[in-house]
């Protein structure tokens, strides 16, 4: 019965640790069934080829979030065999063998029906999220892997110079994000920094704006010059992102 019981515990603590490590995990910038599938595959060692996987090994934090897991997964797996053989071995009567069987079931069932508990996953998830905050620093995010920084999509500081299209103009008036494009802040000339502006922020010759966009827009903006020309490529480029929108929105239906 020993070896039932430490089988059990050797079950519910690798429920407990690829909690936490989904928990972790979801602290560093991967969403709750991302991080629940590679904590998962981790500690098993099984089915971790994924194209999230790769997003894991790249981050510092999560592959030392998942060697750990690695690491005590393999001792869990075999711990949980030899108990498991254990169990089994040299029996001296059937009656006493069902007595076992039945035991080890009822508390497999039971820890499974905890870990599927929305009620018991919310209660430790609180627990664990409470700790981590206190004793760790995990908030490190993948901002590249956020932002889909290593696809067509960048975060760009773009010079302002003499002539420039933007020069000299509000936020309002250009309407960057119509174009797909997302001014997140602004370096003034005199070294301060506005971040997240808003439309009646002025653009001027040395600031350096921060922008988000797909990386062909944000190329054409740097090189647009003042004057008639630039406001006609400013257009062509409104509607051009609108048709993108619309195609976009198409696909969703």
């Amino acid at each position: 019965m020993i070896a039932i019981i430490s089988l059990l515990v050797v079950v519910f603590l690798s429920i407990l640790i690829t909690r936490i490590a989904t928990i972790a995990l979801t602290h560093t910038g991967l969403t709750r069934e991302s991080a629940k599938f590679q904590a998962r595959s981790a500690f098993s060692g099984a089915g971790f080829t994924t194209e999230e996987s790769e997003m894991v090994v790249r981050h510092p934090v999560r592959r030392k979030i998942v060697m750990t897991l690695i690491l005590i997964g393999n001792a869990g797996i075999v711990a949980a065999i030899s108990s498991l053989i254990l169990t089994f071995v040299k029996q001296s009567n059937d009656s006493n063998l069902t007595i076992r069987v039945v035991f080890l079931v009822m508390g497999l069932l039971v820890l499974w029906l905890v870990s599927s508990s929305k009620l018991a996953d919310r209660w430790l998830s609180t627990i664990v999220e409470r700790l981590l905050n206190r004793y760790t620093s995990l908030n490190v995010k993948d901002y590249a892997s956020l932002l889909h920084l290593t696809g067509e999509y960048r975060l760009v500081e773009l010079n302002i110079r003499k002539n420039d299209w933007v020069d000299g103009k509000k936020l309002s008036s250009i309407r960057l994000r119509d174009e797909g494009i997302n001014v997140l802040g602004i370096r003034k000339a005199n070294g301060d920094y506005v971040g997240n502006p808003i439309g009646d922020t002025r653009i001027e010759q040395k600031d350096t704006l921060v922008v988000y966009g797909h990386i062909e827009a944000i190329e054409k903006i740097d090189l647009r010059k003042k004057g008639v020309r630039g406001d006609i490529d400013h257009v062509k480029a409104v509607k051009k992102q609108k048709q993108e929108v619309s195609k976009e929105k198409e696909k969703e239906f």
